[in-house]
């Protein structure tokens, strides 16, 4: 495609450009003999008009408009816009060029600097003292003197190009440098977390096998004690695998790299930081009955039944959630109230709280009502 890879700022300096151009030569076609002459009285021109047609406005476009495809080649660019340029001197004479002729000739210049290599930048630079040449040399308005003006200025433009042109060099250097000992620096850390879980492991394997010689230990003691004694060890035994198990899980957690690390078991004590970090703002949590210490597995279910729920109806910002826990004697209660979402995101929400109660010999029954969920929840505690 022609215009393909042309930047927005592309067509910023080339339409600049030609709009300059366009100006001055449509003030060169409609200048009369009569304002000629009177400007060079005045001394504002140095020689008179040697045209006024027309045609000098494309020509003139010529040599402005491939500036849109610098990126593409600018030695191609400044060559055309030299030819254009001088095919205009030879056409109409003594016209004012100056005005946008120089920005033209400066542009290349930088434009040269930035985008080509060291010799062909020299190239365009010189064709772009060329075209200072030619935009100068028959200028009705300044005359070939103000050469010796405009040509340091064209030096002094590639100059900023080239030092543009290297600082852009250096900044990619130091991109690509940073990448390297940004990569280099995941490798050590890469290397680093797989000798930390190589000894995570290795303190998991003792941590079991070391856990579980106790609790075998304690275990064969029981037998043939007294009732109250027998239960005593058989409570050392449980706290001891409670204990256990949250070991296991934070080891876990480590060799899994995740935030859970070092995260306790959650309760039903939990179960107010589960709703504040809900989307909805209107939760609400309402606790009955005997609240006490359940065992683990009744804990954890209850803590994972209210999540699944919520989870699935706190899907508006202004839904409002209650959840209601009763602690009875032999079971624990969980009431959740909430606007209905997606009926889809319910529906799994409740097959997975159901198969956890199911795991406890509970159960989870769920009524829906003009677009609102209530779900009861009974847990059976073992006393």
């Amino acid at each position: 495609m022609v215009f393909t890879g042309i930047k927005l700022r592309d067509w910023g300096i080339a339409g600049g450009l030609t709009l300059l151009g366009v100006l001055l030569m449509l003030e060169n076609t409609q200048t009369s003999e009569a304002q000629v002459r009177n400007a060079i009285a005045e001394g504002s021109m140095v020689h008179a008009q040697s045209s006024h047609s027309f045609w000098m406005i494309p020509v003139f476009a010529a040599a402005t408009i491939p500036v849109l495809w610098w990126r593409r080649g600018i030695l191609a660019v400044a060559t055309v816009s030299v030819l254009a340029m001088a095919a205009h001197d030879l056409l109409f004479g003594w016209v004012t060029r100056c005005g946008a002729g120089l920005p033209l000739a400066f542009v290349i210049a930088f434009l040269g600097a930035l985008a080509a290599k060291r010799r062909t930048a020299w190239i365009v630079c010189g064709l772009s003292v060329v075209l200072t040449v030619l935009v100068l040399v028959i200028d009705a308005t300044t005359g070939p003197g103000a050469i010796i003006l405009a040509l340091p200025i064209v030096c002094i433009v590639f100059g900023v190009g080239l030092a543009a042109r290297r600082r852009t060099a250096l900044n990619q250097e130091l991109a690509d440098r940073e990448a390297e000992l940004r990569q280099l620096r995941d490798e050590r850390a890469a290397l680093d977390v797989a000798d930390d879980r190589a000894r995570l492991s290795r303190q998991l394997d003792g941590l079991l096998q070391e856990r579980l010689a106790d609790l075998t230990t304690a275990a064969e003691s029981a037998d043939g004690l007294p009732p109250a004694e027998a239960r005593a060890v058989l409570e050392s035994i449980e706290s001891g695998s409670r204990r256990t198990l949250d070991d296991m899980r934070e080891i876990v957690g480590l060799l899994r790299g995740d935030d859970v690390a070092f995260a306790p078991t959650p309760t039903v004590a939990h179960l107010d930081t589960l709703l504040a970090r809900l989307r909805t703002a209107h939760s609400q949590l309402v606790v009955t009955g005997d609240p006490r210490v359940l065992p683990a597995t009744v804990e954890l279910s209850a803590y994972r039944i209210v999540e699944h729920l919520v989870t699935a109806l706190a899907d508006h910002a202004d839904a409002p959630i209650v959840v209601s826990v009763r602690f009875e004697d032999d079971a624990l209660e969980i009431r959740v109230n909430g606007q209905v979402g997606e009926a889809a995101d319910l529906k799994a929400a409740v097959a997975r709280a159901k198969e956890r109660a199911k795991l406890l010999g509970g159960s989870v029954d769920v009524k829906v009502t003009k677009g609102r969920a209530g779900a009861v929840a009974q847990l059976p505690v073992v006393g």
